[in-house]
């Protein structure tokens, strides 16, 4: 987000989209996330927290949830992964792993 960023001031501003798809045959409940967040090559933050956007959504069978949000970083180059924890409605809990996606700062008013 160039216009939210602040680059003489070492404020990098990502959004990112999420799409979660129930491939599952059990319903199951979002009930945690997990993200570490790396800025420059090293640990930036560590966030946990409940649910994702204020929500911990309920995905039937072949449900899509998602959403968007955005992180801050302190250098031009970073990255994110983490996790989430669900709970199916057999009452068990599982976590899926996000993999790792990169946070690249690219100044467009240099491009012609």
């Amino acid at each position: 987000m160039e216009e939210r960023s602040d680059v003489e001031a070492g404020v990098y501003v990502f959004t990112y989209e999420v799409i979660i798809e129930n491939t599952g045959s059990d319903t199951i409940q979002l009930l945690n996330r997990h993200w570490v967040v790396i800025s420059g090559g090293r640990q930036y933050a560590d966030v946990k927290g409940d649910g994702v956007v204020g929500e911990q959504p309920i995905l039937e069978p072949g449900n899509i949830f998602s959403y968007a949000s955005f992180t801050v970083i302190a250098e031009a180059v970073g990255s994110m992964h983490g996790s989430y924890t669900f709970r199916s409605e057999s009452g068990e809990f599982f976590d899926v792993a996000i993999p790792q996606f990169d946070l690249i700062y690219i100044d467009c008013s240099t491009i012609h």
